[in-house]
């Protein structure tokens, strides 16, 4: 499928979504341009010109003539066809079949296998405009959570693969009570391929700047947090214990979330993901217990799990890890020990001293070093302060 140069983000090369003009003059799609600007970069990608003013004002026109090329099947044609073919399919027919209300469940199935090979092996975007993204989640959002679970899994797959795109309105949806009660269900309820895939939906909802309002809507859903600290101790698929700690940790990247994860268990959750053996993400569970522990709420969490400061001291230095994640843990255990004398004791009594020492001895990084002989100064102040209570 030919797109025309017109269309392409300067920048992706794609076709525009949602394109945006900056002060200079240049289109860009929205996406795209705010990954440049988020990056602390202040020029126009095209001319390199600095910008002094960085608002986006949509481009009403040239999205109007991309959708109208659209509608007239993606060909600028004076005299166009009624439908332009992809990949031996019509997305006029295919949208036909998806909507019928006499579609079986064969058809349906059908339908959803030709959305998937489009969606892997063409280009997107004329998927997203031909409205298939919503189409898609009404029909994951509006099935029973014991439907037809092949259904289920291959809407999500669909969903997944077009996810880069994301276009907010359509996720929006998901702050309607009905289709929030939904998502729920399948979290806790579905298959295990259904709630990993629905974790990797929540990390991109989380790591996109287009959705960071539902982001922070989602994440204040206890039950949405206590679904993905049940998922995070799944043993019997890694799969889906991974891809719940990436949905976690995003999700806890946004401050107003993190009270919230604390209450739904996150902080023994992700402990008992780093005391299981065959962990994959020790430095991004770490992290997030670091970012937890910057709330009083969290600091409790940690006081009374018995395991805490023992698997923290533990993480200082792990050969087998070359130092992955060792910052953190000592980030960690200098917040709770700086407030607690029976921490520091425990601390102690675990081997950090230990720990900390063969950290200088190895081939850390400087910055590891360097926190690491900030807490022995900090455990040796406070060891003598401690001695002059005695």
């Amino acid at each position: 499928m030919s797109i025309p140069d017109l269309f392409r983000c300067p920048i992706s090369l794609d076709l525009f979504t949602d394109p945006v003009t900056l002060s200079t003059g240049q289109t860009y799609d929205r996406p795209g341009i705010e990954k440049w600007l988020a990056g602390g970069n202040l020029t126009c990608p095209v001319t390199m010109q600095r910008l002094h003013d960085t608002s986006l004002v949509p481009n009403h026109t040239l999205k109007h003539l991309i959708d109208q090329w659209l509608l007239t099947g993606c060909d600028l044609n004076p005299n166009p066809k009624p439908t332009k073919l992809v990949h031996g399919f019509e997305l006029s027919t295919l949208k036909q079949n998806f909507q019928s209300p006499d579609a079986t469940l064969a058809s349906k199935l059908e339908t959803l296998g030709k959305i998937r090979s489009l969606s892997v092996e063409s280009d997107i975007s004329c998927l997203m405009h031909s409205g298939f993204f919503q189409l898609l989640l009404e029909l994951l959002f509006q099935t029973p959570c014991h439907g037809n679970v092949e259904l289920i899994e291959l809407a999500l797959e669909c969903i997944l693969n077009l996810s880069p795109s994301i276009h907010v309105d359509s996720l929006n949806m998901l702050k309607k009570e009905s289709n929030l009660a939904s998502l729920l269900l399948h979290l806790e309820q579905g298959s295990t391929k259904i709630k990993t895939s629905l974790c990797r939906l929540l990390e991109d909802i989380a790591t996109s700047l287009a959705t960071c309002e539902l982001c922070l809507f989602l994440g204040q859903t206890q039950r949405v947090l206590q679904a993905l600290v049940t998922l995070l101790h799944d043993k019997t698929d890694a799969s889906a214990s991974e891809a719940a700690l990436r949905a976690i940790s995003s999700i806890c990247s946004f401050e107003a979330n993190r009270g919230n994860a604390i209450k739904g268990g996150a902080v023994d959750g992700l402990i008992m993901y780093l005391l299981n053996s065959t962990q994959q993400n020790v430095s991004q569970a770490l992290a997030t217990l670091e970012l937890l522990l910057g709330l009083e709420t969290g600091k409790k969490a940690m006081g009374k799990n018995s395991n805490a400061v023992s698997l923290l001291v533990k993480m200082v230095f792990r050969v087998s890890s070359v130092q992955e994640g060792s910052e953190h843990a000592i980030e960690s255990l200098m917040i709770l020990c700086s407030d607690s004398r029976q921490m520091r004791v425990e601390a102690i009594n675990s081997g950090v001293l230990t720990q900390l020492l063969l950290l200088l001895q190895s081939q850390s990084s400087p910055k590891a070093k360097d926190k690491a002989r900030a807490f022995l100064k900090l455990l040796r102040a406070m060891w003598n302060e401690d001695q002059s209570w005695l």
